[in-house]
């Protein structure tokens, strides 16, 4: 897991962690997609990368996919561009990776299901 230690740190503003993502905007198939090399994670939205929309979208995402209130997540650096940092309040760094992990795992499953599997 050390990948995955460089892509979730602790947040400036206590508690929280920031988390570091790539995005994939006006995908057809929204949702986490799976950690990169370096251990980001990769996420698609349907919204298009436009007024901030496709941001927007990020921060619901996760929101869901972390179980977290949608006011807790925030887009705090890279707001246009790919990749990106959101910040996640109220979760320590430990417990963000515990649920994204858990998180990736319904959505590997949910994808098995889609595919036929």
């Amino acid at each position: 897991m050390a990948a995955a230690d460089h892509a979730v740190t602790a947040a400036e503003r206590l508690p929280g962690a920031r988390l570091r993502v790539r995005v994939h905007p006006g995908s057809r198939r929204p949702g986490l997609v799976g950690r990169l090399a370096d251990g980001s994670l990769k996420l698609a939205v349907a919204e298009p990368p436009e007024g901030g929309r496709a941001n927007r979208a990020v921060e619901i995402l996760l929101a869901e996919s972390l179980l977290v209130p949608r006011a807790r997540v925030r887009v705090v650096a890279g707001g246009g561009g790919r990749v990106k940092q959101v910040e996640i309040q109220g979760l320590a760094a430990d417990e963000l990776e515990r649920r994204l992990a858990a998180a990736l795992a319904g959505a590997e499953r949910g994808a098995g299901a889609r595919d036929g599997e």
